[in-house]
C-alpha cells in the first residue's frame, strides 16, 4: 500500500529539471507554458505545436500509460489480499482498502481524462490468462471511479485530520475533493451527465468538515498586507500547510529530492544558485499573465506567485523571463541543492472553486456559491473590500457567474496544472488581451489558435493511445480518432 504513493498518478508530479514533470503536458498543449528546454524535449514542441501522435511520443505518453496502470496493479493487489492479510484490525483493512481504491480511481482517472476509453483492469494479474483487454467505455470508467471514491468515503474509515496531521495518509478530505473533482467533470464534456448536485454536496462536505481553511495574510500595525508575509509566501516557505492543502505529493531530502526549485529559474540563471542546472521548464507566456489584473491581484505581484528578478548579495539585480516563484526554496536553492518540500495536488482553494460552479450551475447564484468564490478571489485582490466583491458577484448571471470561477481558476490553480483539463471539460478557451485588466474571454476550444498560432481540433480532446501499447494489446483496437 506505501508503494501507492509513489506509484501511479503520483508519479505524474515528479519530473526531471529538463523534461518538467508530466502533469504539464496539457498546459504546454493550451499555450499558455514554455519550456527552455523543449529543444531536447521534443513532448514539449510536439504538444505546443499540436503535432503530437501515438508513434512521435510513443515513448513519452508510454511512459505515463505505464506509470498510471502500474498503480492500478499494484491497487488491485491491495484491494483483493488487504481482506485476507493476518494481524490487521478490521479498521486497518478498511482504512488500507480505501487509500488503494482511491489511487486506483485517481489512476483511472488520469486515464480517461487523457486517453477516453480504456481497458478496465480490476484484478491482480496472476496468469497469464485474459491478458488482453479492450477498452471500456467511458461511462464505465468512470462509474469505478465513482464506486471507488465512494467506499473510500463511507466505508473506509478515513481520517477526518487534514494530510499533513495524519502522517500524510490518504484522508477523507482527499477522497471527497477528489470524488467533487469527478462529478465535476462527468457534468461536463464529454458525458454531460448533470452531477453538478453532487459535486456540490461533495465539496460542501469538505467545507463544513473544519479541516481546512486559506491561508490569510499578515497585515502590519495599520491593516496592510505585508507582501513578504502574504499567504502565497507563507505556503511557498511551508511545508504542506495543514489548512490548505488536502492532497499532496511528499519529498523528503535524501530520499526523493523535489526539483521544483530548478523549474523557479531560467537556465542563465544557473551561475547565481547552488543547482548545477536550473531550467525554465513551466514558463507562463505572456497571454497567460494577462489573465492577471496588474492592479488589483496580489498573485501576480513580483515574488508572489512569479517573479522575474534575483537581487545578488552584492545589491546587482539580475533580471529574467517570469518564472514561477511559488517553488523559489531559499535554502535549496542558495545552501543545499537539495529541496524537500511537498507539492501540492489538492488545496483548498480547488475545493471552494468546485463548489463554487457546481452551486451555480444547480442552484443559481447563491450566497454561498458567491462565499466559496468571493474567498479565493478576495484573498488576491488584497487592496479591494471584500462586501465590493460580493457585491459584484451577487449581480451576475449563473452563466456570467461561472464563466468568473472559470477565471478564478485560470489564475489560482496554475500549480495544480489543471488548466487543460479544464478546457477539455468546459471546451472553452480562456482568450486574453494585453490591456483587458485580467478579463478573460471564453470562446469555443475547437477552432481557435493557441500562443504557438497552432489551431486546436477535435482530435486533441484526447491524447493518442501510445502505438506500442496497441502493438502490445491487439484488443485496444483503433487509435483515437484524427490520430
Amino acid at each position: 500500500m506505501n508503494s501507492l504513493y509513489r506509484t501511479g498518478a503520483p508519479q505524474l508530479f515528479d519530473g526531471g529539471v529538463y523534461s518538467g514533470a508530466e502533469a504539464m503536458l496539457g498546459n504546454y498543449m493550451s499555450g499558455f507554458f514554455d519550456n527552455e528546454y523543449k529543444g531536447q524535449e521534443v513532448h514539449v514542441q510536439h504538444a505546443q505545436q499540436l503535432t503530437l501522435n501515438g508513434n512521435n511520443l510513443n515513448g513519452y505518453l508510454g511512459g505515463i500509460w505505464d506509470d498510471l496502470y502500474r498503480g492500478i496493479s499494484r491497487a488491485n493487489n491491495a484491494i483483493k489480499y488487504i481482506p485476507a492479510t493476518p494481524g490487521l484490525t478490521d479498521t486497518e483493512r478498511s482504512r488500507l482498502e480505501a487509500e488503494a481504491r482511491f489511487f486506483r480511481a485517481y489512476a483511472y482517472f488520469y486515464l480517461v481524462r487523457m486517453f477516453g476509453e480504456v481497458p478496465l483492469v480490476t484484478e491482480p494479474y496472476e496468469s497469464l490468462e485474459n491478458l488482453y483487454v479492450s477498452r471500456n467505455s467511458i461511462k464505465d470508467v468512470y462509474t469505478l471511479i465513482e464506486q471507488d471514491l465512494k467506499f473510500a468515503i463511507e466505508q473506509g474509515n478515513l481520517s477526518n485530520n487534514s494530510m499533513a496531521n495524519n502522517g500524510g495518509r490518504i484522508t477523507k478530505g482527499a477522497a471527497a475533493t477528489l470524488l467533487a473533482d469527478v462529478y465535476l467533470t462527468m457534468s461536463g464534456y464529454p458525458l454531460q451527465e448533470n452531477r453538478y448536485a453532487d459535486a456540490a454536496a461533495m465539496a460542501e462536505s469538505v467545507i463544513n468538515s473544519g479541516t481546512y481553511n486559506l491561508t490569510q495574510h499578515d497585515k502590519n500595525s495599520s491593516g496592510q498586507v505585508v507582501e513578504e508575509n502574504s499567504a502565497y509566501n507563507k505556503i511557498r516557505r511551508g511545508d504542506a500547510s495543514a489548512n490548505e492543502y488536502i492532497f499532496y505529493h511528499e519529498y523528503a531530502v535524501n530520499i526523493s529530492n523535489n526539483n521544483y526549485p530548478q523549474w523557479a529559474y531560467p537556465v542563465s540563471m544557473a551561475q547565481h544558485v547552488a543547482y548545477a542546472i536550473t531550467n525554465g521548464a513551466y514558463q507562463p507566456v505572456n497571454k497567460f499573465l494577462w489573465g492577471y489584473d496588474a492592479q488589483r491581484d496580489l498573485r501576480v505581484q513580483e515574488k508572489q506567485y512569479f517573479h522575474s528578478s534575483l537581487t545578488l548579495e552584492n545589491g546587482e539585480v539580475k533580471n529574467f523571463e517570469t518564472a514561477p516563484y511559488i517553488w523559489h526554496d531559499d535554502e535549496a536553492l542558495f545552501e543545499t541543492a537539495s529541496s524537500g518540500k511537498d507539492v501540492v495536488i489538492y488545496s483548498y482553494s480547488d475545493v471552494l472553486l468546485i463548489a463554487a460552479e457546481a452551486k451555480a450551475r444547480a442552484q443559481g447564484v447563491t450566497a454561498d456559491a458567491v462565499e466559496n468564490l468571493a474567498q479565493v478571489r478576495g484573498r488576491a485582490y488584497w487592496k479591494t473590500d471584500y462586501s465590493q466583491i460580493v457585491s459584484e458577484l451577487n449581480a451576475l448571471s449563473p452563466n456570467e457567474f461561472v464563466e468568473e470561477v472559470w477565471e478564478e481558476s485560470f489564475r489560482e490553480l496554475v500549480f495544480e496544472f489543471r488548466l487543460w483539463f479544464d478546457m477539455i471539460r468546459t471546451r472553452k478557451f480562456p482568450q486574453t488581451a494585453a490591456n483587458a485588466n485580467g478579463e478573460i474571454n471564453f470562446v469555443e476550444l475547437v477552432g481557435q489558435a493557441n500562443h504557438w498560432n497552432k489551431v486546436i481540433e477535435t482530435k486533441h480532446l484526447l491524447f493518442p493511445i501510445p502505438e506500442a501499447e496497441r502493438q502490445r494489446n491487439p484488443n485496444l483496437g483503433s487509435q483515437n480518432p484524427g490520430y
